[in-house]
């Protein structure tokens, strides 16, 4: 499943990609903010997501949405099984998905425009984790990583 969830400054950006995804027949949930709320907090919303990643890190999918990208990025990884990186293009997208095997891509609105973060998006669904051992052996690494310091 892909979930999506954006703060005040990423809100329009989530409901132009809800419009994309309608269109494609994607199915996805929004988990908020679910209206326009200038003061809401980001870690609220990469919280909601980040637990539903965590049900099944291997097959679900989070896009988070703010500003920067930072915030979001930050607070997602703080959830063991959580690979979140900020993707500005299509090319990190798949780089990240390939390499890195990132379950959660966040999106900065001041700086990703509707089109890139379409782009972005087919990316993502259409690209699988490299099975090759070298990638194997860095996941296996940061596992490790999240086992000692995750208690």
């Amino acid at each position: 499943m892909l979930y999506l969830g954006a703060d005040h400054r990423g809100f329009y950006l989530k409901e132009k990609i809800k419009e994309f995804l309608d269109s494609k027949k994607i199915q996805y949930q929004d988990l908020g903010n679910f209206k326009f709320d200038e003061l809401d907090d980001y870690p609220d919303w990469a919280i909601k997501v980040a637990k539903k990643i965590m049900e099944n890190p291997k097959k679900n999918v989070g896009i988070l949405i703010c500003g920067t990208g930072l915030g979001m990025t930050i607070v997602a990884n703080k959830f063991k099984g959580i690979r979140a990186g900020t993707v500005f293009s299509s090319y990190l997208a798949k780089r990240g998905k390939e390499e890195d095997d990132l379950n959660v891509f966040v999106l900065a609105s001041d700086l990703t425009d509707e089109n890139t973060s379409f782009r972005i998006i087919e990316e993502i669904l259409k690209t699988n984790f490299k099975l090759e051992e070298k990638y194997i052996r860095r996941i296996k690494k940061i596992n490790k990583i999240e086992k000692n310091n995750f208690k």
